[in-house]
């Protein structure tokens, strides 16, 4: 399997100097650039066609939240991944509002770094009940469609209920006995059927669908 490239977006550089050395400890990821701002951010992203980026909130004049929001526009199939030193809840939910998918602390050991990023990577990020629960609380509601809700089957709504309950692609296959590559299809139709893009919104459509306890 290729290695995941990974394009690191932060103002200092000593701080890309630390994530740099974080990511090259694990062979599953290679560094194919690194920016300062996002006229550099938005640059990199087309020349390389990274596949993960990882990037600072706080950066002078637009910040990485604005950044993240102007990439995902132009390039809407890169994962972005906030880095920061800050645990300010209001910032994961402004990440995840302009399109981030993950959020990381620089003070966490460089395993843990290789096991989130990876799991973004292949879209097998789990959410916590905590997390799920916070971020309901803080997204508008999206209300309740009943017709919607009927188009699943009640194998994608159980389905659904376990990546609300924050099981991941490999926990939810060894459950219900099915393959892997059977949960990523299921997924797949399910996110086409509610029109839906990424586990958080899943999620959050769970738990006001009222599935968690089912």
């Amino acid at each position: 399997m290729a290695a995941f490239r990974v394009l690191i977006v932060d103002d200092s550089e000593m701080a890309r100097a630390g994530i740099r050395m974080i990511l090259e400890s694990d062979p599953a990821f290679e560094v194919v650039a690194e920016g300062s701002n996002c006229e550099e951010a938005l640059a990199l992203s087309e020349r390389w066609m990274p596949d993960l980026i990882l990037m600072d909130i706080q950066m002078p004049g637009i910040d990485g939240l604005e950044t993240t929001r102007r990439v995902k526009e132009k390039f809407p199939y890169v994962k972005v991944v906030m880095v920061t030193v800050s645990d300010d809840i209001a910032h994961l939910f402004d990440a995840l509002k302009k399109g981030a998918q993950g959020y990381l602390l620089k003070n966490l050991k460089p395993e843990a770094w290789h096991e989130y990023l990876k799991a973004i990577a292949v879209d097998e990020a789990p959410m916590t009940r905590e997390l799920a629960f916070r971020i309901l609380k803080e997204f508008s509601p999206m209300g309740s469609d009943e017709a919607e809700s009927n188009r699943l089957t009640s194998r994608e709504r159980e389905i659904l209920g376990l990546v609300a309950k924050g099981l991941s692609n490999k926990d939810i296959s060894s459950q219900l006995d099915i393959s892997e590559h059977t949960v990523k299809n299921h997924l797949k139709n399910i996110l086409q059927k509610l029109q839906l893009e990424n586990r958080v919104q899943l999620a959050r459509y769970a738990y006001e669908q009222g599935w968690l306890g089912k």
